[in-house]
């Protein structure tokens, strides 16, 4: 397993899902995640609950590889970035246990004040450093 700098991965993970430039976004999406990697994301309750409305015992939503993960961090960005409401911030909570990184991850508004989102990640890394897969938790 490659040495990681916990910080520094951290803030580029955070920092890609604000990326105003295609072209960086995509670079950054390609040096975080591995070719094949899936980003799952539990969505809000009020998700699962609609979900469960329609017959639906589990809702899950997946991207899986580079155009699916850069979709959806583009979708994200002009979702809660490009508008100027938000930014995403790391909480700087970072730990490691051998290739699993967890840490803590806010959406504030562009101006300051408290977080209107939160997301708990869990990373399973690869031997190279990059994300193989991806768990996001929305907390708040």
């Amino acid at each position: 397993m490659a040495d990681i700098d916990l910080k520094n991965l951290t803030d580029r993970y955070v920092a890609v899902w604000s990326e105003p430039d295609p072209e960086r976004r995509r670079a950054a999406v390609r040096e975080l995640w591995s070719p094949d990697a899936v980003h799952v994301l539990q969505p809000p309750q009020e998700m699962r609950q609609a979900a469960e409305g329609l017959g639906f015992d589990r809702l899950v939503l997946e991207a899986r590889g580079y155009d699916a993960l850069e979709l959806r961090v583009t979708r994200a960005y002009e979702e809660f970035v490009a508008p100027g409401t938000y930014v995403f911030r790391s909480r700087g909570d970072a730990e490691r246990l051998h290739d699993v990184v967890k840490f803590r991850w806010e959406m504030v508004a562009r101006g300051g004040g408290d977080a209107a989102g939160i997301g708990l990640e869990i990373l399973m890394l690869g031997a190279d450093g990059r994300i193989v897969s991806d768990y996001q938790f929305i907390e708040g």
